[in-house]
This record gives structure tokens, sequence and C-alpha cells, in this order.
């Protein structure tokens, strides 16, 4: 009896202590958690702005001078994103788009109140979901399908048209690979452009880039943008910087053609030349450019345009030739100086002379300023004045066809803009 309660007492004292011969008993594994979305973003952009258009002496359909315009508009703009599936490379991307104006002195563009009565402001009240995609990246090549923001290059061709409240986008499906160094290559087929007016339009386009860069001076680009009904577009570009003394120079050298369309119907057959170069001394800047859009001919061919470019961005911002190059063609030739530093921001003025590529027609000439900077205090904040001034030099008695289009009438335009953008990536 007493050699038992010994063995019992013992066995106690080594479980107290922890002993090895305690049994050990492990708790079931938790169910493995499965989750569809994961790293998941969020990021988004408030742009009010203010808009001003006066356009001396046009007149509506009734003979009436039409006012100048005076819009209040708003970019409201909320995406996310998030890996998927918890497959490696696969994510998506889902972002909506709002448009909200005043509406009371302004037209829009479309048929509206005021259309006739006040000038355009091509930023109709409108919502829509502006990119939905899905990513699939492996190694050094990127899958992209649905609706994106399709921009290339310096976007004279194919671009977003970001100035426009609400973003042109495009129903795509790309692919772009990187995997020989220094070389990028994309192909995109595309059925539906999603315009800033909702002017939308279903297409069976193809675009075609590649880009090599043999060192910092010099890259060579290559593209054909073949858009169904309109036109083969092909062309090559040289881009590069380089280092001269004091200044750094940037550069672009390009050509391009236009031809009758593969898929579909249309006749094109026109040149595009471009030289321009910008001298950063310290912060100045100065540059130069003459871009030339080629005229049409007697056999019904159009003169050289690029329906999906951001057009904004090229031959001034009065946005004189925005619905179409003239069919006597387009010469601009113009200057730039400017300031840029990271205290200041970007301050600038371009000079535009427009002429006719053939016939010696003096379309007229403009002054554009800008002023950009951050704001302090608001991370993502930024700020911008920008204004222009066209006048024409137009003769409407000798050029009869040109008396009632934009660049028959001097044309004034003045923003101001607040941007703010957040990221949560």
């Amino acid at each position: 009896m007493k050699k038992t309660l010994l063995l019992s007492a013992a066995a106690s004292a080594m479980l107290m202590a922890g002993g090895d011969i305690a049994p050990v008993v492990e708790e079931a594994p938790a169910p493995a958690e499965f989750l569809i979305f994961n790293n998941i973003y969020a990021k988004g952009e408030i742009r009010p702005r203010y808009e001003y258009v006066d356009v001396d002496g046009n007149l509506n359909d009734a003979g009436k001078s039409i006012e100048k315009a005076d819009a209040y508009t708003n970019r409201l703009t909320l995406g996310i994103g998030a890996d998927f599936m918890q497959i490696d490379g696969l994510s998506v991307y889902l972002e909506g788009t709002n448009v909200m104006g005043s509406g009371d002195f302004y037209s829009t563009g479309r048929d509206d109140n005021n259309k006739g009565l006040y000038e355009v402001v091509a930023d109709p009240d409108q919502t829509r979901i502006t990119q939905a995609y899905l990513d699939y990246k492996f190694s050094d090549t990127l899958i992209r399908v649905g609706r994106q923001g399709v921009n290339l290059d310096n976007q004279r061709f194919v671009g977003t048209v970001n100035w426009r409240q609400m973003p042109q986008t495009y129903d795509a499906a790309a692919i772009i690979n990187n995997s020989i160094e220094n070389l990028s290559l994309m192909a995109a087929y595309v059925w539906r452009v999603n315009t800033v007016k909702e002017a939308d339009f279903d297409t069976n386009s193809v675009l075609l880039h590649a880009a090599y860069t043999f060192m910092p001076e010099l890259t060579l680009t290559a593209y054909d943008y073949i858009i169904e009904d309109f036109a083969d577009t092909y062309g090559i570009a040289a881009t590069g910087k380089i280092g001269m003394g004091g200044a750094n120079v940037t550069y672009r050298a390009e050509y391009a053609h236009e031809k009758d369309p593969s898929n579909g119907t249309g006749i094109a057959d026109a040149d595009y030349y471009n030289l321009q170069a910008t001298a950063n001394i310290s912060g100045f800047l100065i540059g130069a450019q003459y871009e030339v859009l080629g005229a049409g001919d007697n056999n019904g061919h159009g003169a050289f345009y690029t329906p999906l470019a951001t057009l904004h961005a090229h031959n001034g911002w009065a946005d004189i030739f925005l619905g179409g190059t003239p069919k006597d063609g387009l010469e601009d030739l113009n200057g730039m100086i400017g300031y840029k530093a990271d205290w200041f921001g970007l301050a600038k003025v371009v000079y535009h002379d427009f002429s006719s590529d053939k016939g010696g027609i003096d379309y007229g000439t403009e002054w554009d300023v800008l002023y950009k900077n951050k704001i302090p205090g608001v991370k993502g904040l930024s700020g911008l004045i920008k204004a222009s001034w066209y006048k024409t030099d137009l003769d409407k008695v000798a050029h009869p066809g040109y008396a009632k289009k934009p660049l028959a009438f001097d044309t004034t335009k003045f923003w101001v803009m607040l941007d703010y953008k957040f990221s949560t990536k």
C-alpha cells in the first residue's frame, strides 16, 4: 500500500512539472481559407474645373450670335483592384467615373437645350464604367482583356483624351511582351471605342506597336493602326534624350502614312511628318516643332487624320482642328518657352502658326499659356491655370469653303482646375 502511494505521488509530481510522460493532445488543423480577392487596393480622383469659351462672330443656324460658355464641371473617379483567385499573376480592376456640371451656360455639343445658344464645352453629365479588365502577367508578358485606357507614345494616334472630364476608353484584348531586352511589343484587338461624349461605336480594329531602345539617345518605334472603315496608318519614329553641355535635349522625328483600310471601306492616301525638340537648361525650357498632316487629293482621299488621338494635346489648346484636319491639310509650326522645377511646378508659353499643306492658305495663329503645380499641405492635390487665344488669318472670300469652320473665328478659352488623386496601393 505504501509503495503504491509513493508511485502515485511521483507520477503527480512529474505531471505538474511538465514531464514527458504527459500525453500530448493536438487540435485538429483549421480548414484552409480560400480568398477570391486579396491584396485589395483602391484609388480615385476628384477634378473640379471651370472652363470659359468665347468664339467671336459665331452664329447659329438661325443667324443669331452664340453666347460665350461658362462651365463648372467635376470628375469623380473611383477604382478598386485586387489579385484574383489566388492565381499567380492574375488580377482584376474595376473603375467608375461620374461627370456632373452646372449645365446652365454652356452646350455639351449634344442635342441639349443649350445647343446653338451657348458655345460648346464637351463634358456632358454622365456616369459609366470607365475600366473593367482582367490582367494575367507571367514572366515578361502581360495579357489584359476588358475595358481599358490605352495611351501610345505621345497620344498623337491613340489616347484616352484625359483632358476632357470623361476619358475615352477601349473594349479590347491586348498583349504586351518585354522578354527581349530593350524591346517592347504590343498588339491589341479593339471591338468598341467609348468616347468622351457617349458617341460610342463598335469597331474591328487592330493596334500594333513595337519599340526598341538602342541607347538613351535613340529609341526606334514602328506601328500599324488598322482602324476599321477609316484607314491603315503605319509609321516609324525616332526619339531620345541627348546631353549637350549643360542642356538635356529630347527629340522626336516621325513619319507616317495612311492608306485605304484593309478591314472595311474608306479612302485614304496621305502623309504625316513631325520634327520636334525641347531643351532643358537647368529647368529653363525651349522647344520647337514642325508638324504636317498631309492634304487630301482630287480622287476623294481625305487629309491625314487621327480619330483615336488625344487631340487636345496637339495643334493648340483652342481645339480649332478637333473636328478634323482641313481638306487642304495642316502645317503647324510652333515654339515654346517655359520653366520647370519641383518647387515651382511648370510654366510655359506656346506660339502656333497654322497654314495649309497645299494651296498656301494662312489659317491663323495661336498663343497658349499654362501654369500648374502641386498644392502644399495636401498630398495628391494639384492646381492648373491655362488659357488659349486663337486669331484667324483666313480670307473667307478667297476660301468660302472654310467660312463656317472653327478656324474662321477668333477663339478664346480659359481654364482653372484642381485635381486630387489618392491611392491605397
